[in-house]
């Protein structure tokens, strides 16, 4: 299960989104639930937490640089976890459209809640 915050790169509707999620749920033979919170339900998503915490530790510090950032957040903890911390600096295209011919073969692999359509949607392998 993985909890989402239903910002708009992973919305139940992005195409790009849920097409590279099936793809990954085949590869990896995995069965894949997508949860959404619901729009204003930041207090019950864990990660909204976690951004709390931290930016309870950096206790106001000036976060100048890419690598004071890294260094702040790589010395946390945070209910007894400690964060793995990468910089990605990969570029990713904006604008991508997934046309229905490419996703025909992977709408066979999710499933959408029919109470919640739009906040469940599980993807399984074929």
């Amino acid at each position: 299960v993985i909890d989402l915050d239903n910002g708009p790169a992973v919305k139940s509707q992005r195409t790009q989104f849920i097409k590279r999620m099936a793809q990954f749920a085949q590869r990896e033979q995995m069965k894949i639930r997508l949860v959404y919170y619901p729009p204003y339900h930041s207090k019950y998503n864990p990660i909204e937490r976690c951004w709390a915490a931290l930016e309870n530790y950096w206790h106001g510090a000036i976060l100048d640089t890419v690598e004071t950032a890294l260094r702040w957040a790589a010395n946390m903890t945070w209910n007894g976890f400690e964060p793995m911390v990468e910089l990605v600096e990969a570029t990713y295209p904006k604008g991508v459209k997934v046309t229905k011919d490419e996703l025909e073969p992977f709408e066979q692999q999710w499933q959408r809640s029919e109470t919640l359509p739009k906040w469940d949607v599980t993807i399984v392998p074929i």
